[in-house]
């Protein structure tokens, strides 16, 4: 599978219709083609059987590259998945991609990705964490969309619960941080955690719950009983 090809399937699923209302709604100023995120995971899917690590990560950069919305999409779903050895190409390959962050859906799609590979290796939360002191605004939000799983083992060890308080640390360093995304963003990780380590977020709220925008704390509270 070529990326020439790839894309090719992907232009001949496109909605001219839908994709008017998915620039107008991401906002991003890119191509867009009105492919369903269904559609884009099926091909994928289907895309990475019998390729290699590496051949998944060529082709996935070369989609990137080509800055279509769909595409990037595509990309990050060729290499969202658990088991993937070895995963150094993928690695490399999804931290060159972090700083072009400059939407959300994108950036989320990504993070997916990123996330499996921190669970596989917990200790690139190292090259994480520079994330948390990045100028870019969607990058510093990465650091805590891409840690999500943490926030919902529901029987951590005692690493885990270290790379919770870690973490945690990274939001406090955010709390004053005015931008709606990183408040949405803090507030969706607490959000997340309490519904498994409820003691940690009625601390963290304690301590830095008034340095947040009355929204952020709301939704970080939604599921604390009392």
């Amino acid at each position: 599978m070529t990326a020439d090809e790839a894309l090719a399937q992907l232009v001949a699923l496109g909605d001219p219709v839908r994709a008017e209302g998915a620039a107008a709604y991401h906002k991003a100023p890119r191509r867009y083609l009105g492919v369903q995120v269904p559609q884009i995971t099926d091909l994928a899917t289907g895309w990475r059987e019998g390729m290699t690590p590496d051949e998944r990560a060529a082709l996935a950069d070369a989609l990137w590259q080509t800055d279509i919305h769909e595409a990037r999409v595509a990309a990050a779903k060729l290499l969202t998945q658990a088991r993937i050895r070895p995963d150094d190409a993928v690695w490399t390959v999804l931290l060159s991609w972090v700083p072009s962050f400059d939407a959300w859906a994108i950036a989320d799609h990504a993070c997916d990705a990123i996330e499996r590979r921190l669970l596989a290796d917990p200790s690139r939360l190292d090259v994480v964490e520079s994330w948390t002191r990045d100028p870019s605004m969607w990058v510093r939000r990465a650091a805590l969309v891409s840690t999500l799983p943490w926030t919902k083992m529901n029987f951590p060890k005692a690493e885990d619960l270290a790379i919770r308080d870690r973490v945690l640390g990274w939001a406090a360093g955010y709390a004053d941080d005015r931008d709606w995304f990183i408040q949405k963003a803090i507030a969706w990780w607490l959000r997340d955690l309490s519904k498994h380590d409820p003691d940690r977020v009625r601390a963290f709220l304690a301590e830095h719950g008034a340095r947040l925008k009355p929204f952020a704390r709301k939704e970080a509270a939604k599921h604390l009983a009392g």
